[in-house]
């Protein structure tokens, strides 16, 4: 019997170690063949283009093909429930923006756990909205917006890009640490909104930066603040939200990379250090700067603690706001 005992713990250590060696052995000879990047949001979009300066770098990294292909929908959700049902080969990977973190909250039956049914891979830039009103308005600063909003409750209107958006989402952060009321006016894109601000339809916007940046330019808006927690290099004269008056003020939307739960620590490991070596070349950050965005750099495990952290903030974010789940 002890015997019997011996062969079976020799069997059950002899597979762990042989499938430790196959792990250690897919992640040092990845990739062997082209690898599928599903981008969650459509073409032409921010997380599209940035979603595809890293396919092509990581292409270059790599020496294989890194087929992206936009599968938007459903916030996102679309896409990502695509690449929970793949293979965990790395094969099939998730380029998704900060939805990704806002899900949860906003959907009521998502197809998949977001935390349970993806492993976090690599976060790859991050960039703020900006805080704009028309030129021809009276406000010039942050504290003369929360100025002007306590003044009038619930007077000011405020625009986004639609409910459950980062630009929504920003808003309603601003609003429960400033303590204003405004009313909210979704829009379905920044182009609307920009048109309704130069009309005087509208007060506010908390445009994502790089649709912005042509509008601030030709002096068709005002900017008074970025949402980051520091100055944009792209805005380097434009203060913070925090340094206008609202100390600890940070929303930042920000891209990453997933992929299939179940994929080898190695492999994972492997993929987030390639990212890291994309992020660091000159050219990519030249592209992601005139993006208005800014490298993230983070290990698997940094980044899967600052995911779990965005979904409690925007879970909290959005339960304040009373936005429904959809």
């Amino acid at each position: 019997m002890k015997t019997i005992r011996v062969f079976a713990a020799l069997v059950i250590a002899t597979g762990a170690f042989v499938s430790a060696f196959q792990a250690v052995a897919q992640g040092q000879g990845y990739p062997n063949k082209p690898v599928h990047m599903i981008i969650a949001f459509p073409a032409g979009t921010a997380t599209d283009i940035v979603g595809r300066v890293t396919s092509q770098k990581l292409a270059e990294i790599w020496g294989r093909s890194v087929v992206a292909e936009n599968r938007p929908g459903a916030g996102s959700s679309i896409g990502a429930a695509a690449v929970v049902k793949a293979p965990p080969d790395g094969y099939t990977l998730l380029f998704n923006s900060s939805a990704h973190t806002v899900n949860p909250s906003l959907y009521a039956s998502l197809p998949f756990d977001t935390v349970k049914d993806l492993v976090d891979i690599a976060p790859i830039a991050g960039a703020p909205n900006v805080l704009v009103v028309s030129p021809a308005s009276s406000i010039k600063s942050v504290a003369d917006f929360i100025a002007e909003a306590k003044a009038k409750p619930g007077q000011i209107n405020f625009g986004s890009a639609g409910v459950g958006t980062g630009t929504h989402l920003n808003l309603e952060k601003f609003k429960l640490m400033t303590g204003i009321d405004v009313t909210h006016i979704p829009y379905k894109g920044t182009p609307e909104v920009v048109t309704d601000i130069v009309g005087g339809r509208v007060t506010g916007y908390f445009a994502p930066i790089s649709a912005a940046i042509p509008f601030i330019q030709s002096g068709r808006l005002r900017a008074l603040a970025v949402s980051s927690a520091k100055r944009s290099s792209q805005l380097p004269n434009v203060p913070t939200i925090a340094e206008g008056g609202v100390p600890g003020f940070d929303f930042t939307l920000w891209f990453g990379l997933w992929g299939p739960a179940g994929m080898p620590p190695e492999l994972v490991d492997k993929i987030s250090k390639d990212v890291n070596r994309v992020l660091a070349s000159a050219d990519v950050r030249e592209q992601l700067a005139k993006l208005g965005c800014d490298p993230m750099l983070m290990t698997p495990a940094e980044f899967s603690k600052y995911v779990r952290k965005e979904i409690e903030d925007n879970a909290r974010i959005i339960k304040a706001a009373g936005i429904k789940a959809q």
